[in-house]
């Protein structure tokens, strides 16, 4: 017999941080920022619905004499029907979510003692984080009651971040107890009856690397934008202080407006956003560009990566002479973005997403909100959002023409215009307000507490490893790209490993370049992507660009010295502007008229540049830092990523892949090689020379060498 879905009693459950219902001290510290916010304002929200009795947000009691004293509380009452629990987790004072995993069957424990001395038990417990989940899993079990999970973040994907940035394995784990999390995360997957997430792509990229993946269980419900901050203009927005900061940049500030807010992080792809502008006169003469790039006083002062998108916007502007057009103001306060979408849409302007990549897309919402139609990166959280409301239009990032048609043609059509920014704010009223989310999380819930649903639970057996410790790492052109028939059965291959097995890409094309033909075939986003000859390491899931590299890759690099060395020399050519990196330096060679590559490379050792000279395809010279190449990235890659060099599979088919294939990787050099520059790899063990070209010479090598432990070893 189904129970009546009504007089619902609801757990919370989000042990770290500092959490109360007022006033929450956000950005305190990295434990209490929007996990916190967002726990608080769903309890109030569930709490609101007449089908829910009572919601209770455990979390842990802190007395901590360098805190407020409402830590402390047992109960707080946070509304008619949601309150505060606060449970004791070890010691009373102020701790780091790190440090809080040996006390967490404590606050189990506890947990259960307080739901026990309740009239009832709870009809749904819902943890958010790994270390809810820990909780979460020991509770739900023990009560049989079902458990529902938001993992906010994971810790596979932080991993990688970490990594990039340069910490160690052994100091990740020293400080952040990965291992323990990670194993924590999958035991939380395997009993959760469901996890709910932002996106779509989050189901697809980010939680497909567990091995207790359950797609079936999870469930899209984005989280609710709050409407008293963003909503339409009220008409006072061009008196206030941001809006004649941008008026001293403009010089005819009440023309439309096409605004873009991000982090300055290349990912973010300002730069392309610019040089749509800076190409195109019809949108100049349309409307003005403001870019809204965080907060700097001084670009010098800032982090590399910052520094390099910062001044590379700044070179832009100059090189379009965009002065008068563009606003790009060093400050704005948090509360000053609402008005600044609410100034694009007085205007009758744009809001731009142009990211290489958007798990979510909150900025697209909050946009909307405020009646601004929205143009975004067909990648991840946009393609959801604009589905939904219908606000605006899909645009190829690294499409510099398609970005500039698109805005032309929403700006000249005032009907499409009012359609999307009536859309927006309907869309998001009805799809990502939190009345909204909470309408649909009851959804999600209903089957469970009726028990309408067969919840399908995976048996946990003994751990692998909880990394995957293989990968085949492939160059694109040579390797890929030339046989479209045979590319969707790697493709699928891939696939059908995916929870053991990294994909990666080694290109000499540039990150943007690398996307778009990715994209252009189909192929899904890679694990691994090694760019520009190996001068650049980017990590899954979000593009994590690996700055450590960098800087180690910067020893003994003296770009301009060499540009002025090579300019007089006969018969190389450099390369267009787009095909140049900070780290590589390309030309065309002609091997008639220019010295052969050894002396090019004695050459600049004489004059005390000492670096990687790579020839390929008998017309391409390329030059980097001399601790940079493809093989050099992916060695460095698979350290930081804890793969044995024994378990890479490399496919190369130029000479640019020579040094990425000997050693003790095993290699596959596809039937559609270079034969001249890859004549010295025929007697090397560990690599096989295939028969089949592109994308079947790859597949032949892995049945050769039984690469997935098939048994079908040929």
């Amino acid at each position: 017999m189904h129970t009546l879905f009504k007089d619902l009693y609801i757990v919370l459950i989000s042990p770290h941080g500092l959490i109360r219902g007022e006033n929450l001290e956000l950005g305190r510290d990295a434990d209490t920022g929007g996990q916190s916010k967002y726990v608080v304002e769903l309890a109030r929200a569930l709490a609101e619905r007449p089908e829910v009795g009572c919601v209770d947000l455990l979390t842990r009691r802190i007395i901590d004499p360098h805190l407020s004293s409402d830590y402390g509380e047992p109960v707080e009452q946070i509304g008619k029907q949601a309150r505060i629990i606060r449970i004791e987790c070890g010691e009373p004072g102020y701790l780091s979510k790190e440090l809080l995993w040996d006390s967490l069957e404590t606050f189990a424990d506890n947990a259960l003692t307080y739901l026990h001395e309740q009239p009832r038990l709870p009809h749904i417990i819902h943890s958010h984080y790994a270390d809810a989940g820990h909780i979460g899993t020991q509770i739900s079990s023990l009560l049989g009651v079902p458990l529902v999970h938001t993992g906010h973040s994971l810790g596979r994907s932080k991993r990688k971040r970490l990594l990039a940035s340069g910490a160690t394995r052994e100091e990740i784990e020293t400080t952040y107890n990965m291992g323990r999390r990670i194993e924590a995360e999958e035991r939380t997957l395997a009993a959760a009856s469901r996890v709910v997430v932002s996106t779509n792509q989050e189901i697809e990229e980010q939680y497909a690397v567990y091995n207790y993946y359950q797609p079936d269980q999870m469930r899209v419900v984005p989280p609710g934008t709050d409407l008293k901050q963003f909503h339409a203009p009220c008409g006072d927005e061009r008196e206030s202080a941001i809006a004649k900061a941008l008026n001293r940049f403009l010089i005819n500030p009440e023309k439309p407006m096409i605004l873009a807010i991000s982090r300055p992080d290349p990912r973010k792809n300002i730069s392309a956003l610019i040089e749509a502008y800076g190409q195109s006169p019809r949108l100049q003469l349309l409307a003005n560009l403001v870019i809204i790039a965080g907060n700097r006083d001084d670009i010098g002062d800032m982090e590399s990566g910052a520094q390099e998108v910062l001044t590379g916007i700044l070179l832009m502007i100059d090189r379009y002479d965009l002065y008068g057009k563009v606003a790009f103001p060093k400050h704005h306060k948090s509360d000053e973005v609402s008005q600044l979408y609410r100034l694009a849409a007085l205007s009758r302007g744009i809001f731009i997403n142009p990211a290489l990549t958007e798990p979510f897309g909150l900025t697209l919402i909050e946009a909307a909100a405020c009646g601004v139609p929205v143009v975004a990166t067909e990648d991840g959280g946009p393609i959801d959002i604009i589905g939904n409301c219908e606000n605006g239009r899909l645009v190829n990032p690294l499409d510099i023409e398609a970005i500039a048609t698109v805005l032309i043609e929403i700006l000249e059509d005032d009907k499409s215009w009012e359609t999307y920014a009536r859309n927006g704010i309907k869309g998001v009223a009805h799809h990502y307000s939190w009345p909204a989310h909470v309408e649909k999380y009851l959804d999600m819930i209903r089957p469970l507490i009726e028990q309408t649903e067969p919840i399908r639970r995976m048996e946990l057996s003994p751990k692998p490893l909880l990394y995957r410790n293989m990968a085949i790492i492939t160059d694109l052109d040579q390797n890929l790209l030339g046989d479209p028939e045979t590319l969707p059965a790697f493709t699928a291959l891939m696939q059908k490993h995916r929870k053991k097995v990294s994909f990666g890409i080694a290109t000499g094309r540039s990150l943007e370049s690398a996307l778009g033909v990715l994209r252009k075939f189909r192929i899904a986003q890679p694990d691994l992507l090694i760019t520009s000859l190996g001068s650049e390491i980017y990590y899954a899931p979000n593009l994590t660009r690996d700055s450590v590299w960098s800087r180690h890759i910067n020893h003994r690099w003296h770009r301009q010295d060499i540009v002025q060395l090579l300019e007089e020399m006969p018969g190389i050519e450099m390369q267009p502007k787009n095909c140049q990196t900070r780290f590589k330096l390309s030309y065309y060679i002609d091997p008639a008229v220019a010295p052969d590559v050894q002396e090019i490379r004695r050459f600049l050792l004489q004059h005390e540049q000492t670096v990687n000279v790579i020839f390929s395809h008998g017309q391409f010279l390329d030059i980097l830092p001399c601790r940079a190449s493809k093989g050099y990235a992916l060695r460095w890659a698979a350290a930081q990523l804890d793969i044995p060099l024994e378990n890479l599979l490399v496919a190369g088919g130029s000479g640019a892949d020579e040094d990425m294939m000997r050693g003790n990787m095993r290699a596959v050099v596809v039937g559609n090689r270079h034969d001249e520059e890859l004549s010295e790899l025929t007697e090397t063990d560990k690599i096989y020379f295939a028969h089949g070209s592109y994308a079947a010479g790859i597949i032949e090598a892995v049945e050769h060498f039984d690469f997935f432990n098939t048994g079908n070893h040929s």
